[in-house]
């Protein structure tokens, strides 16, 4: 009796009987079986897809690659190779998200992850900081220095997604379209051309346990960030729609790149020695050079774009010192307004520091350095002063400047 009942249970759903299917799982007034199982579970996933498509419409800015290009160039000066690059990968990309139908050939679109290598100062973070905000995604730096491999002192690469999660205000969904900029990239190459037998730890070690974040892969993720714990709870993230962006001053690549080119000098595309003197040797780098300043094939192949920016000229300098929205004389300006102080600087202070600034080799992050050290004994007394307008001219500056540290600085 009790064997008739039991082969009369059929599922809820498709009416099959329990004899017909491999699995049939027992509810309060109904069956399912395990095929009506997998069906409901796919219809799931393509509902939490669309509505994440449809999130990411709403929130996301997708510009063209020239109207990114357009609101770049009103924060940042120059360095128009690498924004074209970036500002198409960032395009493809997102474009490639917001495709809501699977085309009839179900070819599918791989992500563009892009490394920078630049000298310090010339704007890598900036780019990716600025690229991001215009499209309103969430974005995080992280810095590559501080990752050591798992089970060692230091922060997993994992740390990583939790400062995008945390960057996400923890939604998942969208942490899992995000940017991520990993700047110092070059500190973790490996100290030798030859694979290592032993750990390197801070180096290549890095390098490998970084393969799945940037391929896409389901990451366990503390949400507070720190060492990972058995009793700690983990969030599961998908990297594989994150854009990472990689950026590193790689510090010794040039004379990489001098030795390769110099041994190719043969046949009309040769270039002379005044050539090379006068040429960016960045504008010449590739992924073989990178591979030999100590990044691993199996990263480099992660890395499909490569760019470069230009180390910055004197001219340059002048236009970050005045012309961005967010230029920095337009920022001491707006300082010494806030104590309704009118504050001025004459040409040839603006050509004073381009010039120190530009000897001393610390891009544009140099020219705050020297603006700090011109201005901090004015802003220390602007609070109190009566006057309501100061002209800053070339005697007080080189006076300021001559007092400072900064002038200590050996010239390399």
């Amino acid at each position: 009796m009790a064997k008739n009942q039991d082969d009369s249970i059929r599922c809820s759903f498709c009416g099959r009987e329990k004899k017909d299917v491999h699995v049939l799982i027992a509810g309060i007034t109904g069956h399912i079986c395990d095929s009506c199982i997998g069906q409901a579970h796919l219809i799931v996933q393509e509902e939490v897809g669309a509505k994440s498509n449809k999130d990411l419409e709403k929130s996301l800015k997708l510009l063209t690659p020239k109207e990114i290009i357009d609101q770049l160039n009103d924060h940042v000066i120059g360095q128009d190779d690498a924004k074209k690059v970036l500002s198409v990968a960032v395009y493809n990309h997102y474009k490639r998200l917001l495709q809501t139908t699977k085309s009839v050939d179900d070819v599918e679109i791989e992500k563009s992850n892009v490394i920078m290598v630049g000298e310090t100062g010339t704007g890598k973070t900036l780019l990716a900081k600025t690229i991001a905000k215009l499209l309103n995604v969430p974005f995080c730096i992280a810095d590559a220095t501080v990752l050591t491999e798992a089970g060692y002192v230091g922060e997993d690469v994992e740390s990583i997604l939790s400062r995008l999660l945390q960057a996400a205000d923890y939604d998942v969904n969208a942490a899992e379209k995000g940017i991520v900029f990993i700047d110092e990239i070059d500190k973790v190459a490996r100290k030798s051309d030859n694979p290592s037998i032993t750990r390197d730890v801070s180096g290549e070690g890095v390098q490998q346990a970084m393969l799945k974040l940037l391929e896409g892969a389901q990451v366990s993720v503390p949400p507070q960030g720190g060492r990972k714990h058995p009793e700690q709870k983990m969030v599961q993230i998908n990297t594989k729609d994150i854009l990472f962006i990689c950026g590193g001053a790689f510090d010794g690549v040039a004379k990489i790149i001098e030795r390769r080119v110099k041994s190719q000098a043969i046949g009309f595309n040769a270039l002379t020695q005044e050539e090379l003197a006068e040429d960016n040797l960045l504008s010449y780098v590739n992924q073989l050079d990178i591979k030999k300043y100590g990044l691993i094939p199996e990263l480099i192949g992660r890395f499909p774009v490569l760019t470069y920016l230009n180390p910055l000229t004197k001219e340059t300098l002048t236009s970050i010192l005045t012309d961005p929205k967010n230029a920095l004389t337009k920022q001491y300006v707006k300082l010494f307004e806030l104590d309704d102080i009118k504050l001025e600087f004459s040409t040839e202070v603006l050509d004073f520091i381009v010039e120190k600034a530009f000897l001393l080799k610390l891009g544009a992050r140099g020219l705050r350095s020297i603006c700090e050290a011109i201005l901090t004994d004015a802003m220390f007394e602007a609070p109190n002063m009566e006057v309501k307008e100061l002209k800053i001219d070339l005697a007080y500056a080189e006076k300021q400047f001559l007092k400072s540290k900064i002038n200590k600085l050996k010239v390399a």
